[in-house]
């Protein structure tokens, strides 16, 4: 999906040729995987952020081409609404001070980009939901002026027929109102972590990631409120998976966002098989690439929304690898909260993978999807099934297990001893104060009784504080 397209409307010649080539590419690539012809480098991390533009009434500020305009800067893109960017941090091997690295390398193209919005009287801000977000500013008005977007949206709505969108999420308090557009994606903002490893052990990271989703988002919540309404921890999670909901029983058996329906068994070409064999075409853009680019297999890819989702690259000498992107993370707190809620996933990851018992073996798809769903609802008050079995608190098995897991992990890695410290260190002490975002949302609006405008402008004195959100007072 990050690419641009030349066109909008596509016949059935189009939609067919497409097919043929999706088919093609797929076919390929399962071959090229049977034949271990994909990377052995591993394992590299790298991130996408994405973030809101806020004028200083602390409303959504419309003006991202304006914006990445000024900037120049190849690494911030566009995202679906035009008060949103994305931020995207280099590939980086995973050992050493790689994290650190990593926060050093954000923190830079944070303060550029914060320049750029305050000569437009705008600020950046990452937060997963923007409070202050109205249900008018998702509107085809605010969509970014690209024809991948347009397209999307028409595509979506032609297979819903027209009918709008409709929203139901019971939480803390509910919300279920009707939408017209997809523009409600927009409201859902992410830190999304990769995780490129040698094909031998992608299978192993992929079901390893998908265990590991549901404490990483407890861990991690921070988008509790939507049009001043009080739902999960992480509504990100049901917003997103209802904004651009197809139901095309014509065609389709699968959600296009959802958990996945299962862990990989042999090789991680069984989800671009079912992306193939279960979820229609969107976005029909030829393109005059040799088959091993697989580039129709990898746009088919990028509108098929798993929150733990496979992904083919290039290396820097054209070999093709594999890498996981973990799509669960809210953006925010802070870049400090960021670095440290990736440093679990990577730890985490690493160790599972490790096991000389491969975990998915014992610990079923329907309990790690379980958890997911507990976690982000109700974030570090949810109650977890782990691998021997048990029912805990989630805050207990943070602490007990899942945090010295991620310890041995990036020993593991190579990853330097104080960044580890540093990092699992502030998530310790944001899981014993059980102070996430979310948590710190909601106790400053209750505590304060305020509105939106008065939320966000206490988050965003904070955030630029740079203190992770355990430490942010109320």
């Amino acid at each position: 999906m990050g690419q641009e397209i030349n066109q909008t409307k596509f016949n059935d010649e189009i939609f067919k040729e497409y097919q043929y080539r999706l088919r093609t590419e797929t076919e390929l690539l399962g071959e090229q995987l049977a034949e271990g012809c994909f990377s052995c480098k591993g394992e590299v991390g790298g991130y996408e952020l994405e973030s809101w533009l806020v004028d200083h009434n602390y409303f959504p500020s419309p003006i991202n081409q304006r914006f990445l305009d000024s900037l120049n800067n190849p690494l911030v893109v566009h995202e679906l609404s035009r008060f949103n960017v994305e931020l995207n941090g280099a590939p980086m091997p995973l050992r050493g001070e790689a994290l650190s690295a990593m926060s050093l390398e954000l923190n830079h193209n944070w303060q550029a980009c914060q320049e750029v919005a305050h000569g437009m009287d705008s600020v950046l801000m990452m937060i997963g939901i923007l409070p202050t977000v109205r249900q008018s500013d998702l509107c085809l008005a605010n969509m970014s002026d690209l024809k991948r977007y347009r397209a999307l949206n028409e595509q979506v709505l032609k297979r819903r027929c027209g009918r709008p969108l409709h929203i139901h999420i019971d939480g803390r308090e509910l919300l279920d109102l009707d939408h017209p557009d997809v523009m409600l994606e927009a409201a859902t903002t992410s830190f999304q972590v990769h995780l490129q490893s040698a094909q031998s052990d992608a299978v192993r990271y992929f079901n390893a990631s998908i265990i590991a989703a549901g404490p990483l988002v407890a861990a991690a919540g921070n988008s509790p409120l939507l049009f001043g309404t009080d739902l999960w921890d992480e509504t990100r999670i049901p917003l997103f998976e209802q904004s651009v909901e197809i139901d095309d029983q014509r065609q389709l058996a699968r959600h296009r966002v959802s958990f996945g329906c299962g862990y990989a068994r042999e090789s991680l070409f069984e989800c671009f098989a079912e992306n193939l064999a279960h979820h229609a075409v969107l976005l029909p853009i030829l393109m005059d690439t040799a088959p091993q680019q697989f580039a129709h297999l990898r746009l088919h890819n990028g509108t098929i929304w798993r929150w733990i989702r496979p992904l083919v690259g290039f290396d820097s000498d054209g070999t093709p690898h594999l890498r996981i992107e973990q799509r669960v993370l809210p953006a925010g707190p802070t870049i400090t909260d960021m670095i440290a809620n990736a440093a679990l996933f990577y730890g985490v990851a690493r160790y599972l993978s490790d096991l000389p018992e491969a975990p998915e073996s014992v610990f079923s798809f329907d309990d790690a999807r379980d958890n997911f769903y507990r976690a982000a609802r109700d974030g570090l008050q949810s109650q977890l099934v782990w691998l021997d079995g048990s029912t805990r608190e989630v805050r207990t098995l943070l602490l007990e297990n899942i945090l010295p897991m991620a310890r041995q992990g990036l020993t593991t890695l190579g990853i330097d001893g104080g960044d580890s410290d540093l990092y699992l260190g502030i998530l310790e002490s944001r899981i014993k104060c059980e102070q996430t975002g979310a948590a710190w949302q909601r106790a400053y609006r209750e505590k304060h009784r305020c509105d939106g405008l008065h939320l966000v402008a206490a988050y965003l004195e904070r955030q630029r504080s740079g203190a992770p959100v355990h430490e942010w007072e109320l």
